[in-house]
């Protein structure tokens, strides 16, 4: 299975502040995704967010939507699931999530996800 994350549809998830550090809430969602898998490919993809996340380090690939604007990471994420028979989207973006699932693709809700990640500390 490889996973794919709404990075800021699960960020915004919570409401923590986020929004004062959109720079920081990105670089905690992936270093919490990061201790989170051991060998499961996990795929987290960015709207904006800053150049050094991007990139593989161990499981994790960070990448940033290739256009800016609306639903610029939806259409990156419903492009990177194309073909695959693997995929898992995190998402509560009931548009996203049904595009995604009309490719097949499971999809887990962004507050489930959370706890998921919680409970892996």
């Amino acid at each position: 299975m490889r996973w794919f994350i709404d990075a800021m549809n699960v960020i915004g998830s919570r409401p923590d502040g986020w929004w004062r550090d959109r720079e920081g809430a990105v670089r905690r969602l992936v270093e919490e995704v990061r201790a989170w898998t051991e060998s499961e490919p996990v795929t987290v993809v960015l709207d904006t967010g800053p150049d050094d996340l991007l990139g593989t380090v161990g499981p994790v690939t960070v990448v940033r939507a290739s256009r800016r604007g609306r639903n610029a990471a939806d259409d990156e994420i419903v492009r990177l699931v194309t073909g695959r028979d693997d995929a898992r989207v995190v998402t509560s973006d009931a548009a996203l999530a049904a595009r995604v699932r009309a490719l097949g693709a499971a999809v887990e809700g962004a507050g489930g996800f959370r706890r998921r990640l919680a409970s892996s500390r």
